[in-house]
């Protein structure tokens, strides 16, 4: 017998299939990066406890640490109000991000004017 699959039916795929997924840090809240996701990949990451990402480049999936060691250890997901964007936070171990920063938004910083919310 099948086991039932944990994907809900009430999330939105793009045309492509695809899912953002937003990935933070579950102890300080820090947003780590941003990948992709399919049915199969959330459904991976839903019944294993790390993170499995669908790589648009290379066109297979991934789990983040299989080669760097940088793993990635889920704590709880959720889609926002349209369903079409995922949150998961994990417990990161090492970088999040290829290029050895801890996020991808690390030093990454596009200046911009600043809002004031007083009038």
């Amino acid at each position: 017998m099948n086991a039932p699959n944990p994907v809900p039916d009430s999330l939105v795929f793009g045309s492509d299939g695809l899912i953002p997924a937003v990935i933070q840090d579950d102890a300080s809240g820090e947003v780590l990066m941003l990948a992709w996701m399919d049915r199969e990949a959330i459904r991976r990451t839903l019944t294993t406890g790390r993170v499995t990402f669908w790589s648009r480049s290379r066109r297979e999936y991934w789990r983040k640490g299989d080669t760097s060691g940088h793993r990635q250890y889920v704590r709880s997901v959720a889609a926002d109000c349209d369903g079409d964007t995922l949150l998961v936070r994990v417990i990161q171990i090492g970088a999040a991000c290829h290029t050895g920063t801890r996020s991808c938004f690390t030093d990454r910083e596009i200046p911009a004017l600043v809002g004031d919310p007083e009038p």
